[in-house]
């Protein structure tokens, strides 16, 4: 009886050493289409404020939500797709429509007046939804959320993107870029 408690002893031991560095090799490095989507032109998706300025129409003139199926509700011509589209793509789309028996020559200008969020969570002293910044990295968005826990590991993060419809996820280093949507989950560290 005590040869076999020694086996199963070291086979239980085995068993766990690999489920804890299986778990290590669940999350890789960054894929290339993963930094890439940071230096692309910003595109847009629910939650993003804009504001719509059609030069010498007033009533047309205003703040407009994408709503949760990607799409801007406008005036005159309803419903308007915006997921997935650059500002310069929708500015022209809503021009067009214009045209289309409403407007002669209409010049329609787009600025993002506030970014979807970015979400923090893990080892932070606040996690939570917080107001996105062009041009933040994973270390401003923590400072925002209250600065690391003691128990933080302060090197990388994982991040998740949603980027050409597919959410990825991957490690970076505190001081890489985010973008709007971004979810960013900060680790303990092992030691």
């Amino acid at each position: 009886m005590s040869v076999v408690q020694p086996k199963i002893f070291l086979a239980l031991s085995l068993a766990a050493m690999t489920a804890a560095l299986g778990g290590c090799t669940t999350y890789r490095p960054a894929p290339k289409a993963f930094n890439e989507a940071t230096i692309q032109p910003y595109t847009l998706d629910s939650g993003d404020r804009l504001r719509i300025t059609v030069f010498d129409q007033q009533s047309l003139t205003n703040t407009y939500t994408v709503d949760q199926a990607g799409y801007v509700a406008f005036p005159l011509i309803g419903q308007v797709p915006a997921r997935g589209r650059t500002l310069q793509q929708l500015s022209g789309q809503i021009a067009q429509k214009l045209q289309q028996g409403y407007l002669r020559d209409p010049d329609v200008t787009i600025d993002v007046d506030r970014y979807r969020s970015v979400f923090i969570m893990g080892e932070v002293g606040q996690p939570g939804q917080y107001a996105y910044v062009p041009g933040m990295t994973v270390q401003n968005a923590i400072a925002v959320a209250g600065g690391f826990t003691s128990r933080a590991n302060q090197r990388m993060v994982d991040v998740t993107r949603k980027i050409n419809g597919q959410v990825l996820t991957g490690r970076i280093n505190i001081s890489g870029p985010i973008i709007a949507g971004d979810t960013i989950y900060v680790r303990e560290r092992l030691f």
